[in-house]
């Protein structure tokens, strides 16, 4: 009998994927996943209003970022797609008409579903690590948490875990105060 080897993904087999499915490459195995449930998507798009207006807009302070929801980056064979992404003007001073970035961002969050936790939480935040990414929020849904974490020494340090309804200031965007409670609008599933 053969020896069965598989194959590295290409980034032909993520553009292959069904438009419902969001594909990554990590250490070269295709990870695919559906569109996320609702109190993933609200937390994503109350975040992202909150950011765009509070600081790339300059409502609560004096701009200076750019945000997108879902892009795709390219780090070396891996590509990832953090579910919001922030870069400071000063390393891009405008954004290029371009499929995918690589130029590492500033901030990465990640929202964590049932089966994206783990991913999120180990091997993308090691590449976001080696790539020099600053800041990682992870916000939980679920758990109705935000944790942030700052690069310090080629090491994740937790800068703050925030829950439930509290209103924070949480780096690198200490100038808005967030309100967390708006992010877990969806209502709970009864037991």
């Amino acid at each position: 009998m053969g020896k069965e080897t598989k194959r590295p993904a290409t980034y032909e087999d993520l553009l292959a994927l069904p438009e419902h499915m969001v594909g990554q490459i990590i250490d070269g195995e295709l990870i695919a996943m559906p569109r996320p449930a609702s109190p993933h998507a609200m937390a994503h798009s109350v975040l992202f209003g909150e950011l765009y207006s509070g600081v790339q807009r300059g409502r609560s302070g004096p701009g200076g970022w750019w945000f997108m929801t879902e892009p795709e980056l390219h780090f070396g064979k891996d590509v990832l797609v953090p579910d919001l992404a922030g870069w400071r003007r000063e390393r891009m001073p405008e954004v290029p008409d371009a499929p995918y970035f690589t130029l590492a961002p500033d901030w990465v969050c990640e929202v964590l579903s049932p089966s994206t936790e783990a991913l999120d939480r180990n091997r993308k935040r090691a590449i976001y690590a080696r790539e020099g990414v600053g800041h990682v929020w992870l916000v939980d849904p679920a758990e109705r948490t935000l944790e942030v974490f700052q690069l310090r020494d080629g090491r994740w340090a937790e800068r703050g875990r925030y829950t439930s309804e509290e209103r924070v200031r949480a780096e690198p965007f200490e100038v808005l105060e967030l309100e967390l409670g708006a992010l877990w609008s969806v209502k709970r599933k009864s037991p």
